[in-house]
């Protein structure tokens, strides 16, 4: 992977009740398509709730209210969001208020309006490789738009909610596993946002629609008027330093150390360490904090027994991986919040 392709920011939960999940990459059903890095909606949702055997019990309270309303099989079919007539319309094609689910009925529970869908941190005005996942390699146009400074998530998703073009238009090559991956330049936003992906398939008229729900990190974002703090208000900064170091290696697989420390004013919440490391690394179990994998992309959360962060301390956990390389692991943009 070449510097510019780098991933920028890592895919990272919604700090919300529930916790994390585990954002390894899975294989799409056939004749299917959506976002996995940024995880689209459905996909995060499955993620977060696979549990034991064949069990689907999101810990998320978005997608636990989803899957009460529609059941599992959304989830079962994440890369299903299918309209065999769209031939790569977007507005006034599909409804507002229906984007996420693409106007079909199965899917509907994901149009939900509300902040606290599974989301991906990512640093805005950087490099970003997104991974797009298919059933089945072919060629493709793939268009990403997002929506504008100063989206309200708790209002029905519109076509005027989103930038009037694409940020990325992409005509990649299929990878293995059925995925496609290819470097983007993200827009310069802060704050919740939708990335929504319309994939098209070049002579046909079938197209997938799919929402990912992204926070942005940056300068903060100016507040709605509805959102102004009162005058006795006050936010302490929040900053931090984190490594992520290699303690034992061995044939196959590596233990690694990650320390994060609250260098601000303020107290951290539902802290984070996230980092690049070499494609087949495969991280298994943590202690000290909950771990996430998206592709290059590791991250640790912290743990729900200990989420705060003090002024001044300073919080290490742990992590063991797999990998089939014989270097010794390498960890690259590291970042913290």
């Amino acid at each position: 992977m070449t510097p510019k392709a780098k991933v920028a920011a890592a895919v990272a939960a919604v700090v919300v009740v529930g916790g994390l999940t585990t954002l390894a990459l899975r294989r799409p059903a056939e004749a299917s398509g959506a976002l996995q890095a940024p995880a689209s909606r459905t996909y995060a949702c499955y993620m977060d709730g696979k549990a034991a055997g064949d069990e689907i019990r999101p810990k998320n309270a978005a997608c636990a209210d989803a899957v009460k309303a529609a059941g599992t099989g959304p989830l079962r079919e994440w890369s299903g969001v299918l309209r065999a007539d769209g031939a790569g319309r977007t507005r006034g094609f599909i409804p507002d208020g229906k984007l996420c689910s693409g106007g079909v009925a199965a899917y509907a529970a994901y149009d939900a309006p509300r902040a606290d869908w599974p989301a991906t941190v990512l640093q805005g005005g950087t490099t970003f490789d997104f991974v797009y996942g298919a059933g089945q390699p072919r060629p493709t146009k793939l268009k990403l738009y997002v929506t504008k400074d100063g989206f309200n998530p708790s209002g029905p998703l519109k076509w005027d909610d989103l930038e009037e073009q694409p940020f990325v238009t992409a005509d990649p090559r299929p990878g293995p596993g059925g995925t496609y991956s290819f470097p983007g330049e993200l827009p310069a936003k802060s704050g919740r946002h939708v990335i929504y992906s319309v994939w098209t398939r070049p002579g046909g008229t079938e197209t997938f629609y799919g929402c990912s729900d992204v926070i942005f990190s940056g300068p903060a974002a100016a507040p709605s008027p509805s959102a102004v703090p009162s005058p006795t208000t006050t936010f302490l900064p929040i900053s931090c330093t984190a490594t992520v170091k290699t303690t034992k290696t061995w044939r196959g697989g590596f233990q690694a150390t990650v320390t994060i420390k609250n260098t601000g004013e303020g107290v951290m919440n539902q802290w984070y360490v996230q980092w690049m490391m070499q494609m087949d690394a495969k991280m298994k179990s943590a202690w000290d904090g909950t771990l996430m994998q998206s592709g290059p992309v590791g991250m640790i959360h912290a743990p729900d027994s200990k989420p705060r962060l003090q002024p001044g301390d300073t919080a290490t956990a742990g992590f063991l991986a797999t990998t089939t390389e014989t270097r010794h692991p390498k960890f690259t943009d590291i970042s913290c919040g």
